[in-house]
C-alpha cells in the first residue's frame, strides 16, 4: 500500500478548480483531489449528463497526476445516469470512479464496471461521520468480494466533520482503519476530515475567528500510534469550507446573501478567518485592511510561498481608489484553497 500525499475533499466548482489549477506543479504533482458532484435536485436523468460535464469536466481537466471522482448526492433515479455520464471522466481522464458499502447496489455496481474499463482503479470511500460501526467493515468485505481481486481499489476512510465536540474522532479513526486495512490490498488509504467551521455573523462580531485543525490532530493522532500502515496513510481535509458545504444545490442566478464574507488563512495548528465585505462604500478600504492583517500576521509564510499569498499581498497594497483586486466570495475562497493546499503539501513528509 503506498498512499497519495494529500487528498482535498472539494466541490466539482469554480472556486475549488481554478485553485487546483494554479497550484504550482510542485504541489500539483502530489496532490490527489476528491471531486464532489453538487446534489442536483430536480434534475431529470436525460439532464444528468449535461450538468455532470458542467461540474466534471474542468475538475478532470485541472487535475494533475490523479484523483477521484463521487456523486454522493445523488437521488434515486438519478444513479445509473451519473454512473454512466461520469465514466467519461474516469475512463479516458486522470480521475477514478468512488462508491461505498452504504451506497445503492446499483451505482455500486456501475462504479465497478467503469473502474474495470479504465486503468484507473476504484475508490472505497467509508463515512465515519459519528461512532465506527462495525457492520460497515462486513459492508466493504461483500463490495469488495464483488469487485474481485484484481481491480485496484483505495480506500478513502472519511471521517466528515472533525471539531471540538469529537474528542475521540482518532480513537475512532483507529478502530476503523484497524478494521478496513486488512480487507484487501489497497493500491492507496487515506484518512479524510474537515474541521473548518460553518462561519456565522456572530463568530465573526470581533472581525476574527480562530478554530483548531482538528482534522490535522487526528491524522496525526494516528501515525504517533505505530501501526504498520500509519506512514503511508495519506492525509486528507476539506480545503478552506466545512464539509456540510459540499451538500449545497447549486444556485444559478442566485442574489442577494450576507453583506460579509471570509478571509482565511491556515496555519500550523489553526484555520484564521477574517470578516470582509461585500459592498457599501468602505468595500475596497476594508478588505484591504483585512489582507493586511493576514500580511502582517506573524504566521504569514510571505509572498513567495506561493499564488495564495501573493493573491493577499497583492490585495493588501492595492490603491484604495479602485475596488479591483478585492475580490469576491469566488475568489476569496480560490486563494484560501490556494494558501492551504500548498502549506499542507509542504507540512507533510515525503511520499
Amino acid at each position: 500500500m503506498s498512499g497519495p500525499l494529500y487528498v482535498p475533499v472539494l466541490p466539482a466548482r469554480p472556486h475549488a478548480v481554478g485553485a487546483c489549477r494554479r497550484l504550482s506543479r510542485s504541489v500539483r504533482e502530489v496532490v490527489r483531489p476528491l471531486w464532489n458532484l453538487p446534489p442536483l435536485p430536480g434534475v431529470a436523468s436525460e439532464q444528468v449528463a449535461a450538468m455532470v460535464g458542467k461540474y466534471v469536466g474542468p475538475a478532470s481537466a485541472a487535475t494533475g497526476r490523479g484523483g477521484w471522482v463521487d456523486a454522493p448526492f445523488g437521488e434515486g433515479a438519478q444513479t445509473l445516469a451519473l454512473a454512466e455520464a461520469m465514466a467519461d471522466y474516469s475512463e479516458f481522464g486522470p480521475l477514478s470512479p468512488v462508491t461505498g458499502p452504504e451506497r445503492a447496489q446499483a451505482q455500486q455496481a456501475a462504479a465497478m464496471a467503469t473502474a474495470r474499463r479504465s486503468p484507473r482503479g476504484l475508490g472505497v470511500r467509508v463515512p465515519v461521520p459519528a461512532e465506527w460501526d462495525g457492520r460497515l467493515a462486513e459492508g466493504v468485505r461483500r463490495l469488495l468480494d464483488r469487485s474481485g481481486p484484481d481491480l485496484p481499489v483505495d480506500l478513502l476512510l472519511d471521517m466528515g466533520a472533525v471539531r471540538g465536540d469529537r474528542p475521540d474522532a482518532g480513537k475512532e479513526a483507529l478502530r476503523a482503519l484497524d478494521a478496513l486495512v486488512p480487507l484487501a490490498e489497497w493500491r492507496s488509504a487515506a484518512l479524510l476530515g474537515g474541521s473548518f467551521p460553518q462561519v456565522t455573523a456572530t463568530m465573526l462580531d470581533t472581525g476574527s475567528y480562530e478554530e483548531p485543525r482538528a482534522e490535522w490532530g487526528m491524522w496525526h493522532e494516528v501515525h504517533a500510534t505505530g501501526r504498520a500502515y500509519a506512514p503511508r496513510l495519506g492525509y486528507g481535509d476539506y480545503g478552506v469550507q466545512p464539509p456540510a458545504a459540499l451538500a449545497r444545490p447549486p444556485a444559478p442566478g442566485r442574489k442577494g446573501g450576507p453583506p460579509w464574507g471570509v478571509l482565511s488563512y491556515t496555519t500550523e495548528s489553526s484555520y484564521l478567518l477574517f470578516r470582509t465585505v461585500t459592498g457599501g462604500p468602505d468595500r475596497t478600504a476594508v478588505n484591504r485592511g483585512v489582507a493586511r492583517r493576514i500580511v502582517g500576521h506573524p504566521e504569514f509564510r510571505g509572498v513567495e510561498a506561493g499564488e495564495g499569498e501573493a493573491w493577499l499581498t497583492d490585495c493588501s497594497d492595492g490603491p484604495l481608489s479602485t475596488g479591483q483586486g478585492v475580490g469576491g466570495a469566488t475568489e476569496w475562497l480560490r486563494a484560501g484553497n490556494l494558501q492551504h493546499m500548498t502549506y499542507v503539501v509542504r507540512s507533510l513528509p515525503a511520499a
